[in-house]
């Protein structure tokens, strides 16, 4: 796959975007790779949604991401699609961001994955319409609370995945501990992220999330919750609870 960045927005249609949110990312473009800059939190819980990732994939497909066609839905500067090609995935990276992408995609040559990573600047919806049936994976992490409407991305990842494909999507929970930790604590005290970064009405449910999956066609397959001790600075997985930010996978069929 060779790697492109397509900065032009003509045939794109940006109903589903909200540019304050996608500028408070491409703002900061130039920080993806700086590993204590402003995406050091994602980049230190990047090995733990990772490895999850695979265990879903294995769990459902009885292997990993070796081999898998897989879509990282707003990819950012392309962290976790950077890492799932590097663990053999055919990855491409989509965002609205353009410097974003090519924050990613400098990356990548530099790295020397152009050959399984690639970047598009393309509305989620639009590529649905190009490519549906096409993928072995899809994941959506930390984007479905910065859109207008995350039920139309839910949707649109189910048409673009092949049928018994694997759908996984991390967000933020909405109730008064989300709060506290997401917002207070993430951007106020830790500083984990800058502030400003997330709107505490656009966090979304774990119940709200199934419902959206269903309603688009899938099944739930499997949940956790990501946890942060600060004064450890370490971050793991539970099932324990999901009361802050967590993931979910869903599939689309029954195993193969």
């Amino acid at each position: 796959m060779n790697s492109t960045t397509n900065h032009a927005h003509t045939n794109t249609t940006f109903n589903n975007a909200d540019f304050d949110e996608i500028g408070k990312f491409t703002r900061l473009a130039d920080e993806w790779w700086d590993r204590q800059g402003a995406f050091k939190s994602l980049h230190d819980i990047n090995p733990l949604r990772l490895d999850w990732i695979e265990d879903q994939t294995y769990a459902f497909f009885g292997s990993k991401l070796n081999g898998k066609k897989v879509l990282d839905v707003g990819c950012g500067g392309g962290i976790l699609s950077h890492s799932m090609a590097v663990r053999g995935a055919d990855v491409l990276g989509v965002d609205l961001g353009a410097e974003n992408l090519q924050a990613g995609q400098i990356h990548a040559k530099r790295t020397g994955m152009t050959d399984s990573l690639a970047f598009r600047c393309v509305a989620i919806e639009e590529l649905a319409k190009e490519q549906a049936g096409t993928f072995d994976v899809v994941t959506c992490m930390e984007m479905l609370e910065h859109v207008p409407d995350p039920s139309a991305i839910v949707r649109a990842c189910f048409e673009l995945l092949k049928p018994n494909g694997v759908f996984v999507a991390s967000t933020i929970n909405r109730n008064p501990k989300s709060y506290l930790f997401a917002i207070v604590g993430a951007e106020y005290v830790l500083r984990l992220v800058d502030k400003g970064t997330h709107d505490f009405h656009k966090f979304i449910t774990p119940a709200e999330l199934d419902s959206m999956a269903v309603g688009a066609g899938f099944g739930r397959f499997d949940m956790t919750g990501l946890h942060y001790n600060p004064i450890t600075k370490r971050f793991w997985l539970s099932n324990a609870n999901v009361d802050v930010n967590y993931m979910m996978s869903f599939t689309k069929g029954e195993k193969p």
